[in-house]
């Protein structure tokens, strides 16, 4: 670390111990009461847990004492049964629809030296590189040629990351025009912020911020994050989406890095943060991420935790999620394997990526589908964006690029709203029809655009039978996109 990068780590540890002294919120997470609760219900009952999963199909939500059972539920026969409450809730908020986005990693140097992290300010073996204005503007040309409409940015925690990096950033990909193709919302994973810093994010049209907490244990959290580094501190990271409501952003993202410890704790504490923000704001996280660890060059313990885990109990986790915080969207990412995500979009995924590279600079060398020394971790789905829509073609799903929530300002309260009155889909349906046949029209292969099409008009049928004013007016708008209009939304 040169003097400049220790001056500035200096300046934003000053920053945090600020706040740990001026504002003490109560800790929501309570590791022994959590355990506690995963204790009580080891053994579940199968009468309880079909109890509880009845009143997951209310749609209400559930305790975490109810999460607690169906976590701990191994009969097989109770595991399907969760698992079919978990699509049916998603199928019953958001239909069939898959949204899709891209990561778009800008920089890669940080000043944490976290022990899972490839990108760790130790690990001598990853080559450090921040884009300039100009790359991301490349960057940005070559995933929206592919029919991208949707990214999240992703940085390290380091000066030549800071706020104002991050803005002009945003910026430059909101002007990045290439005749039609263009990103129309730019989501943003990066480092808490004061809130200060969190307005002038959000004066850039940021859709949402998203901070992982990587582990809720907190003493597994203290042997991960080193305590003179600034991830070292658990409380400024655990309300760092607090602070981004208080700043006005609406829509906040959060997660866990499974496997670092037990991930029934890890889930329930999701759901207690959930609660946490609802509690205060209103509304919950607007989406839950639940990567896994995996394989990233010179970092042993992505390969060698002791709570690694499984593919069974990790589909739990999304079925689980699914069923206690209904409304969220839940993101499943391209560290899975084509086959794992098959499965596990099945069991109430809303939002996935595809056609990802996560080297910085990495859309630079598309057909390169691992570049280890510039990217955090290693991807299990290399695919092309257009061969993984075609798969969730054939599987019936109707692919989405919609931004139009964002900027009809159907956000944080105002979102929940209609979801929650039941509404959401009268929306996100017809407008995931139209992002889709735009991607048709103007970029999928004719097998692709077989298969979407054959999509579209199932969708076209559904509408008329439910709701045919609807479904004319839908009708109206794909032929005004046949003639050549773009961007048409509900």
């Amino acid at each position: 670390m040169n003097q400049d990068e220790q001056t500035w780590r200096e300046e934003r540890l000053k920053t945090i111990r600020h706040y740990e002294e001026a504002e003490r919120p109560e800790d929501f997470i309570n590791d022994d009461l959590i355990m506690n609760t995963l204790n009580s219900a080891l053994t579940p009952e199968s009468t309880q847990a079909r109890e509880i999963l009845a009143k997951a199909r209310e749609l209400n939500g559930l305790s975490l004492e109810d999460a607690a059972v169906l976590l701990n539920c191994r009969d097989q026969e109770l595991v399907d049964e969760l698992f079919s409450t978990a699509y049916w809730i998603k199928q019953e908020i958001y239909g069939n629809r898959i949204v899709l986005f891209s990561p778009l990693y800008i920089s890669n140097p940080c000043v944490n030296n976290c022990a899972y992290c490839g990108f760790r300010e130790k690990n001598n073996e990853l080559v450090r590189r921040t884009l300039s204005m100009d790359e991301i503007g490349e960057e940005i040309k070559i995933m929206t040629s592919k029919g991208q409409k949707r990214l999240i940015m992703v940085c390290g925690e380091h000066p030549d990351s800071d706020v104002d990096y991050m803005c002009s950033s945003i910026e430059k990909i909101y002007q990045t025009k290439n005749g039609r193709n263009e990103i129309r919302r730019v989501n943003v994973n990066a480092p808490p912020l004061s809130i200060e810093e969190y307005r002038r994010i959000k004066e850039t049209g940021i859709g949402t911020y998203q901070v992982f907490q990587e582990t809720y244990h907190h003493q597994t959290y203290r042997k991960m994050h080193p305590i003179n580094t600034l991830k070292g501190s658990y409380r400024w990271r655990v309300f760092a989406l607090h602070r981004a409501q208080e700043a006005g952003i609406d829509d906040v993202a959060i997660g866990a890095l499974f496997g670092l410890y037990d991930w029934r704790f890890e889930v329930l504490s999701l759901i207690r943060h959930a609660h946490s923000l609802e509690e205060e704001f209103g509304v919950g996280p607007h989406t839950i991420s639940f990567p896994r660890l995996e394989p990233a060059i010179n970092t042993p313990l992505s390969v060698s935790s002791r709570y690694l885990v499984s593919d069974d109990d990790f589909k739990k986790v999304i079925a689980v999620l699914r069923c206690a915080v209904p409304y969220t969207g839940l993101i499943l990412t391209c560290r899975e394997t084509p086959e794992m995500r098959r499965e596990a979009i099945k069991l109430g995924v809303s939002q996935t990526d595809a056609g990802s590279r996560i080297a910085v600079g990495g859309y630079a060398e598309m057909e390169r589908e691992h570049i280890m020394n510039r990217q955090q971790f290693q991807l299990g789905d290399t695919r092309q964006l257009d061969s993984f829509i075609q798969e969730l073609c054939r599987d019936g799903y109707i692919p989405s690029f919609c931004t139009s929530c964002y900027r009809a300002e159907r956000t944080g309260c105002n979102f929940m709203s209609y979801a929650k009155k039941g509404l959401v889909k009268n929306f996100c349906l017809p407008n995931a029809v139209l992002t889709f046949k735009e991607y048709l029209l103007d970029y999928a292969s004719p097998e692709t655009r077989l298969a979407g099409e054959k999509v579209i008009r199932n969708h076209i049928d559904w509408f008329r039978a439910g709701m045919p004013k609807r479904a004319q007016k839908l009708e109206t708008l794909l032929e005004q996109m046949e003639e050549g209009q773009r961007d048409l939304k509900f």
